[in-house]
């Protein structure tokens, strides 16, 4: 894979430069702030970039809106959001656009390595990531909308969130593939929601009804 890293922190920046070029992919741009990622992206047009929130020059969220503006330039560029605090108003404002291919995960995963790089190949392939610990928080501010599921439809619905596959709930649960299709089944219907043979659809499905 082509990809961008963007961070202000040179430390970081070129520790993540090092994961990912050990891992057998290219680093086409490394840069420190969002007019350059949104640069970088443009020229290059990599395969996933991976974005601080915050950078230059108030540390605030300027990595986030910079790879917002990345996605307008250049539609359904694959972004994969790094933050050191869970802002759940950050992951709204990368589903937004519905288009998917967007990851939030915190900083704190990047030490746990196979789990970063299997985030950012899943991002870049399409498909949608979140920490586990955005997730928790969605759930804990919108606990209302999900009274009527059983707490078993709840784990699947948290791990259909984070992006994973049928197969992967079904291990996490440590239960069938079967049980696991009945129960999101059972989901969708509880909450309105078509099922949808892409994973994307069914996360961004999942994410949108929260949202209400």
């Amino acid at each position: 894979m082509r990809v961008v890293v963007a961070d202000d922190s040179v430390l970081l920046r070129e520790g993540i430069v090092r994961l990912v070029t050990e891992a057998g992919h290219e680093v086409v741009a490394a840069v420190g702030d969002g007019p350059s990622l949104v640069d970088a992206i443009t020229e290059h047009r990599p395969d996933v970039s991976i974005v601080d929130v915050r950078m230059p020059p108030s540390h605030t969220d300027e990595g986030l809106r910079a790879a917002i503006q990345a996605r307008k330039n250049v539609p359904g560029t694959p972004i994969l959001v790094l933050s050191q605090y869970v802002e759940v108003s950050y992951a709204d404002d990368l589903l937004a656009d519905r288009v998917g291919a967007v990851g939030y995960l915190l900083k704190d995963r990047v030490a746990d390595v196979d789990e970063f790089l299997d985030g950012l190949v899943r991002v870049a392939g399409g498909g949608t990531v979140l920490d586990p610990e955005v997730v928790s928080q969605l759930f804990v501010s919108r606990k209302d909308p999900i009274r009527t599921l059983t707490p078993r439809e709840r784990d699947v619905l948290q791990l259909m969130a984070e992006g994973r596959t049928n197969t992967a709930i079904a291990r996490a649960l440590v239960v069938t593939e079967g049980a696991v299709e009945k129960h999101i089944s059972n989901i969708f219907g509880k909450l309105a929601l078509a099922p949808s043979d892409s994973d994307h659809r069914r996360v961004m499905a999942v994410l949108s009804y929260l949202r209400t």
